[in-house]
């Protein structure tokens, strides 16, 4: 009797527990699911630049990834606001980057960034982000002239950098370097990986000393120089050709990270005796001046013909936008006034919240 009392009594508050949990269970799916719906609807690529006093995410100085050139704090850039700002998207809140929850995500996978120094920027940041969030995680670093690897060995965790400047190779002849716009034969060490990251385009305008090239092969025809918007058209084809017949969406999700501006010429937001050089404050927008470079075109055409989805992180405007946000001369040994590449922490920071946040809507 008495123990047909107790089995009564302990299913009796084992129902009323279930009672209570089942609205909190519904609460949370629904939550959930409305946070998805409000993320569908918001282009998180709109917005305006804030103060955000949670910013930023790491401190350089505690962040072993970081190379000097990305460093500004470490060589002497005497203000820090530019460190404060955070995107606002117009139509939705920016979801909180947390790195362990990223972690766990991710956990056993391996992240690749495929690209320029731009790509490097990013790989760096989000590198840093995740080892704020797990300071006494055990990792691994290995950098290479062309492969470099930054693993979060409690996770499982690898996200690579693959150096490539224009994706498609250069490859070695009689004449010289030949920039080959339909070889990609340094794809093989992509395969595999569960994200890929990919961008281009830097390098596709240099000319003289620093031009990666000697020729240029399209086709049968090999040209000492041709329109450098019609060869990254055409390389860009090659690298989307590549992604439709050897990834599968269905297990590597892929992004191409935009075009990255430069500010070397104060003209493109109406002050044309200076550079980034100096600059303090954010443009107001919503628009930048002197429009979308024309290599942006190229990005949507590309990656609207292609077969598979390949998600585009339009960070262009936004980024057109922090012109403060630039080593400049503080830059290490870097020579020179770099308006091209980013301070650390900083705005490639914002690159991996957007990514963040477009991998979880």
């Amino acid at each position: 009797m008495g123990f047909k009392l107790n089995t009564l009594v302990l299913f009796s508050l084992f129902s009323l527990a279930l009672l209570v949990s089942l609205p909190q269970a519904r609460a949370t799916k629904f939550h959930n699911v409305t946070r998805r719906k409000e993320l569908s609807r918001c282009n998180l690529f709109i917005g305006s630049w804030v103060i955000d006093p949670s910013h930023p995410l790491y401190d350089s100085s505690s962040c072993p990834f970081i190379d000097a050139e990305f460093d500004c704090q470490k060589y002497g850039r005497p203000d820090k606001q530019y460190l404060k700002y955070s995107w606002k998207p117009d139509s939705c809140a920016l979801p909180r980057f947390d790195g362990v929850e990223f972690l766990n995500r991710w956990r056993g996978k391996k992240i690749m960034f495929v690209g320029d120094s731009l790509s490097l920027n990013m790989w760096e940041s989000l590198s840093c982000m995740l080892h704020a969030s797990v300071l006494n995680a055990n990792t691994g670093f290995l950098r290479r002239e062309a492969l470099s690897t930054v693993t979060f060995q409690d996770y499982g965790v690898t996200i690579q950098l693959y150096r490539t400047p224009y994706l498609v190779d250069i490859v070695r002849e009689d004449v010289g370097r030949v920039l080959t716009l339909d070889s990609i034969q340094a794809g093989n060490a992509w395969i595999g990986m569960d994200m890929l990251i990919f961008n281009s385009w830097h390098w596709w305008t240099h000319t003289g000393d620093s031009q990666g090239w000697d020729y240029i092969r399209d086709g049968p025809n090999l040209l000492k120089n041709m329109d450098r918007l019609d060869a990254f058209y055409k390389g860009l084809t090659t690298w989307a050709r590549w992604v439709d017949l050897n990834v599968d969406p269905t297990k590597t999700k892929v992004f191409f990270q935009g075009i990255s501006p430069t500010h070397y010429q104060g003209q493109e937001w109406n002050q044309p005796r200076k550079s980034c050089s100096g600059e303090l404050e954010p443009l107001a927008g919503p628009t930048y001046p002197a429009g979308l470079p024309p290599a942006s075109n190229i990005v949507n055409k590309v990656l609207k013909s292609m077969k598979n989805q390949v998600n585009l992180l339009d960070i262009t405007l936004l980024s057109q936008l922090r012109k403060d946000a630039h080593p400049s001369v503080y830059s290490g040994e870097h020579a020179g006034n770099d308006c091209s590449h980013w301070c650390l922490p900083g705005l490639p920071d914002t690159w991996n919240e957007l990514l963040n946040a477009a991998l979880i809507m």
